[in-house]
């Protein structure tokens, strides 16, 4: 968030290795080829997304039938930066066998694209948030609802507010309460966990941009990063079982809780930069999407049990 994420955000979410600021050369094989060309992608639904954030290739994530992957196109000429695609498969394919990169489904080699596991990377994301999260202690204090509020307070005289804004609050107030009944230990949160907050050497996961961070729930780290990678329920589970070793019920039921309060929180700091920011950006658009995100989450018919499931211990 602020000034550097609202630059981020218009250059859409970033991932390890590549990004949208590569160039691809006029004849190179388009996405739609490759994805032609993988024999069991064929009649699935697949949904497409750009991953930004570096300067050499293309990347994007492409989700087949609730499996998900990245697709990392060549930028032009890149072999005169010493770049061997072939060479680059076999160390990355290596490096996925070792545990410390991302696990390899294709390579074409004609065109020297490599298609990699999205899901691997959620194992090493993980291990990086319990890094932290047992990390010393962080000063200050933060609270998804808390912010939520102050936020409102601030964007009431200035910004397009749903007409539902003070039901919206009183939901994640309903919340909120479900998980203090079974309180948590405070401990040293991101709290602002977008792709693009990561830096990736095949190795080792980085995190930036700490302008957020206090001591609070580990849990709204990991439903904030959930949120942001619209992750599945399957993703979801996997996340959840390389965090903790497992995905009982009350943990599953508190990611999915602490995704709705991350939305809301997303979409109120919108509305804040509706009121104070110079940047030419569509905060409004931006919000409204978060919003809706939010409002569909509170519709879902598991939200009793995932209030009932919160509330007792594992």
């Amino acid at each position: 968030m602020g000034d550097a994420l609202s630059r981020r955000r218009t250059e859409g979410h970033a991932a390890s290795g590549a990004g949208q600021l590569g160039v691809v050369e006029d004849d190179a094989v388009t996405l739609d080829e490759v994805i032609s060309r993988i024999p069991e992608w064929t009649g699935a639904t697949v949904a497409v997304s750009a991953l930004g954030g570096g300067i050499t290739n293309l990347n994007y994530r492409v989700d087949v039938d609730g499996k998900s992957f990245v697709v990392r196109m060549p930028g032009k000429d890149s072999e005169l930066l010493g770049i061997d695609r072939r060479r680059e498969y076999a160390c990355t394919l290596a490096a996925g066998e070792g545990g410390v990169g991302p696990e390899v489904a294709h390579f074409l080699e004609a065109d020297g694209i490599l298609i990699t596991h999205f899901i691997a990377a959620l194992r090493r994301v993980a291990a990086a948030l319990r890094r932290y999260h047992a990390g010393p202690t962080f000063p200050g204090l933060f609270s998804a609802l808390e912010t939520v509020r102050d936020y409102l307070r601030i964007s009431r005289s200035g910004a397009p507010l749903p007409s539902t804004i003070d039901r919206m609050v009183e939901r994640a107030e309903t919340i909120d309460g479900a998980m203090r009944a079974l309180p948590r230990p405070s401990r040293s949160c991101h709290n602002d966990l977008l792709l693009g907050n990561f830096l990736d050497d095949g190795q080792q996961i980085r995190i930036v941009d700490w302008e957020y961070a206090a001591m609070g729930d580990p849990f709204f780290d990991l439903g904030n990063f959930a949120a942001h990678l619209s992750l599945s329920d399957d993703q979801e589970t996997m996340l959840l079982d390389a965090y903790l070793g497992q995905a009982p019920a009350p943990e599953l039921a508190r990611l999915k809780l602490m995704k709705i309060l991350s939305d809301l929180r997303e979409a109120m700091w919108a509305m804040v930069q509706v009121t104070i920011s110079t940047l030419d950006y569509d905060f409004v658009a931006y919000g409204q999407k978060h919003f809706d995100r939010c409002a569909a989450q509170l519709e879902d018919s598991r939200l009793p049990r995932w209030l009932a499931d919160v509330a007792r211990k594992s």
